[in-house]
């Protein structure tokens, strides 16, 4: 299972760059349960399917990461908190990959599906008549 090319996906299918966000992200998580499902019953030829949907979880937290960090309109405290959430989520993710332990891939699951939760309730921003 192949998680790249997700944004180019969503984006034609979405209303908002919030959804798309929400969208990839609960696409990441679809990914990390996927390879998690497999690793758990041994059905994985190896382990390259398991570092594959980590490194596409991971990189996709490494765009939030650096959007956070130069997003001028994002409040302060939003801005350090996804910080936080993204090291944490490099943290967690090394941790999977050294431990190579699907069960390790159950909190970033959540957070991105707690994360697409919250993009997805923010509202569209009104269209400016022209």
């Amino acid at each position: 299972m192949t998680g790249y090319g997700a944004y180019d996906k969503n984006i034609k299918t979405t209303e908002s760059p919030h959804e798309t966000d929400a969208a990839v992200l609960e696409h990441a998580a679809q990914v990390l349960i996927a390879a998690q499902t497999l690793m758990a019953a041994k059905e994985m030829d190896n382990d390259d399917d398991f570092f594959m949907a980590l490194n596409y979880n991971q990189r996709i937290w490494t765009v939030l990461q650096a959007f956070a960090a130069e997003e001028k309109l994002i409040p302060d405290q939003i801005k350090a908190n996804l910080i936080s959430l993204s090291l944490f989520v490099d943290k967690q993710t090394y941790k999977a990959m050294s431990e190579n332990d699907p069960t390790k891939l159950d909190v970033l699951i959540n957070i991105n599906r707690q994360i697409a939760a919250g993009f997805r309730s923010i509202p569209p921003a009104e269209e400016k008549p022209e």
